[in-house]
């Protein structure tokens, strides 16, 4: 997963991814699923699932709690209603729901099908405290869009995961779907049929119906098939696939023979970013495919950037964790999950491949390269940085650890470049962090899961010594690493100088944030390292603003606030009542002059001929 952080504050849109019960079944088993998109009612998707006959007396059904790649818990079945059991004469079964996602059969030998509807996602995203991230939600637009991450649709029996599935689906005329997911039979307008191997399968290719806006372009021996929804016809699949194209290459060049895939399906759903429309902005990998959803509005160059910086993400998720994973993710339990403790990978070599194939690849300069990673070192200092990546990892599902996740792009990255260098060190140049990866990926793959607890240990013995004693000190131990001390290492240090900024602002990226469902309530960024003003006020993210210098705080009355501090006297007092955890409390302290850490990467003066030679061996291998 990949999530971009769009500030609606500023008026600027910016840039910143149970276990189961054994019951015994049909021994040529098919779960069939028939979809509705042709009749939709209230904006609802009418779903069928006839599971073939059962052997035993009680069965349960699942829609996800959780799915792979969005590390929260979503409760997918919240948007499912009117579920019921029917026999194979048509009559009504007692269905019992247990919980939000899982209902019970008792009369599992008489059950012939379920009968459901599903709500979409996309319209309920700021009437919820915490709504699913978009690029893992649904949309049902009717004869206009169906965006189906068929975990909000379709679920699966206890003991029925690793049988067959065929999904039928009935859809308006002039729509196409655009899927990794293989289709067959008839390829008759409004209907297709379409096969998975397991339930996983399902989950793992979503589909998208739209008018038809698709191009196919081929990366040596990678179809790669780009599919646009764009409402208001701003932008076209062959709008963005010079730029596309030329970035995958290079990405494909970079990873050599390690992608695995001979076919990629990026779904780009454009949101009009109101109300009823999607508003979580970036993107969720799958094994041959991604969903992005980014705004209609941005202009071309934004557009392109934002496109090339997450898919540039996604596209290296075939690597780890679709190829490279732990058996927690290889056999993932949808409603009772078990967590890997390797986000420092999944994620964070991910986020750091992506920003150093375009340096390698000369997409990028060396400057630019280490611009990124200084400001991934500032951004990092929002999060708790003594607290162990793998213990992180393993609860990320729950407090305190799941407010901590966002660090998996930032500190995440850092981990791997911290590696990176080490390893060629110790190599003299010649093995890095791409080389682990794909010595793993040589045992390791989508169907060879390695056992979680044994990796660290495993990438020791491939290694050094040095780098056991890394992982032990700074991934699964709690000591904060010492950047610099790797960073000079290749010749470069780190500079760090206070710099003037606005009170609410560093430059046109806002301090404060406004939640969607209220736009009334303000609060204070999570994940952004404050500036002197907010610090000086004892203030943190997170805290709700509810009034400052007696002013009750609503957007209109906050942005009156902005354009005066503009004007503040450093001396002037401030009184700010803010929400915390619950709680109400007072900060006070002075406006002051405002400022910022920044912190740069530079060049070490009299850096010795090996450092240069490593740091060429690492950013120009």
């Amino acid at each position: 997963m990949y999530k971009k952080i769009f500030m609606p504050v500023s008026l600027v849109l910016l840039m910143g991814c149970g276990a189961a019960k054994s019951t015994a079944i049909s021994s040529e088993s098919l779960i069939r699923v028939h979809m509705d998109l042709l009749n939709v009612v209230d904006d609802k998707i009418r779903v069928e699932v006839d599971p073939g006959p059962f052997t035993s007396d009680e069965i349960y059904f699942f829609i996800p709690k959780v799915v792979p790649g969005t590390y929260s818990e979503d409760d997918y079945g919240k948007y499912v209603e009117g579920l019921a059991g029917y026999d194979y004469q048509g009559n009504l079964l007692e269905a019992e729901q247990i919980d939000s996602n899982s209902w019970r059969f008792k009369a599992a030998r008489n059950l012939d099908r379920i009968r459901y509807v599903v709500n979409d996602t996309f319209d309920t995203e700021t009437e919820v405290e915490d709504p699913v991230f978009s690029p893992a939600g649904t949309n049902i637009l009717d004869g206009q869009n169906y965006l189906l991450n068929l975990h909000g649709f379709v679920g699966y029996f206890n003991g029925f995961k690793e049988v067959p599935y065929e999904l039928n689906i009935v859809s308006p005329p002039g729509l196409e779907p655009a899927t990794s997911l293989p289709r067959i039979g008839d390829l008759s307008e409004g209907q297709s049929t379409f096969m998975a191997k397991r339930y996983f399968e399902v989950i793992d290719n979503p589909i998208m119906y739209a008018r038809p806006n698709s191009v196919t372009f081929n990366l040596s021996d990678i179809a790669v098939t780009l599919s646009v929804y764009s409402p208001n016809g701003t932008y076209t699949a062959r709008d963005l696939q010079p730029n596309m194209e030329a970035m995958m290459r290079a990405q494909k060049e970079f990873l050599g023979g390690l992608s695995g895939t001979k076919t990629y399906t990026i779904l780009l759903y454009l949101s009009q970013a109101d109300e009823t429309d999607a508003t979580g902005f970036g993107a969720l990998e799958h094994h041959t495919s991604t969903v992005v959803v980014l705004p209609e509005m941005l202009p071309r160059p934004a557009m392109e950037e934002a496109m090339m910086d997450v898919v540039s993400h996604e596209f290296f998720h075939t690597l780890t964790p679709l190829s490279v994973h732990s058996r927690e993710i290889q056999y993932f339990d949808f409603n009772e999950p078990k967590m890997s403790s390797h986000l420092w990978m999944y994620e964070g070599t991910t986020e750091y491949f992506a920003n150093l194939f375009q340096v390698q690849e000369g997409l990028i300069s060396d400057g630019e390269f280490l611009e990124r990673m200084a400001e991934k070192i500032t951004n990092s200092r929002a999060y708790d940085d003594t607290m162990s990546f793998t213990l992180m990892s393993e609860n990320v599902l729950s407090s305190p650890y799941k407010e901590n996740y966002l660090n998996v792009y930032e500190k995440g990255t850092l981990i791997n470049m911290c590696l990176d260098i080490l390893l060629r060190e110790k190599s003299g140049g010649e093995k890095g962090v791409l080389w682990l990866l794909g010595g793993l990926a040589s045992k390791y793959n989508e169907h060879t899961p390695f056992n979680d607890p044994d990796l660290i240990g495993e990438i020791a013995d491939m290694t050094y010594p040095e780098v056991g004693e890394f992982f032990e000190r700074h991934v699964s131990g709690n000591e904060p690493i010492p950047y610099g001390k790797y960073l000079r290492k290749a010749g470069l240090v780190i500079e760090e100088a206070q710099k003037p900024c606005s009170h609410f602002f560093l430059g046109q990226i806002p301090y404060i944030d406004v939640e969607l469902s209220n736009l009334d309530t303000i609060f204070i960024q999570k994940g952004m390292e404050l500036n002197s003003f907010f610090k000086d006020l004892g203030a943190k993210g997170g805290d709700v603003i509810l009034e400052l210098n007696d002013t009750r705080i609503t957007l209109d009355s906050m942005r009156v606030i902005i354009g005066e501090s503009f004007g503040w006297d450093a001396e002037k007092e401030i009184r700010m009542k803010v929400l915390r955890d619950g709680r109400p409390l007072i900060l006070s302290g002075k406006a002051g002059t405002p400022t910022y850490t920044e912190r740069r990467i530079v060049d070490m003066e009299g850096a010795a001929q090996e450092a240069l030679a490593l740091r060429d061996s690492w950013l120009h291998p």
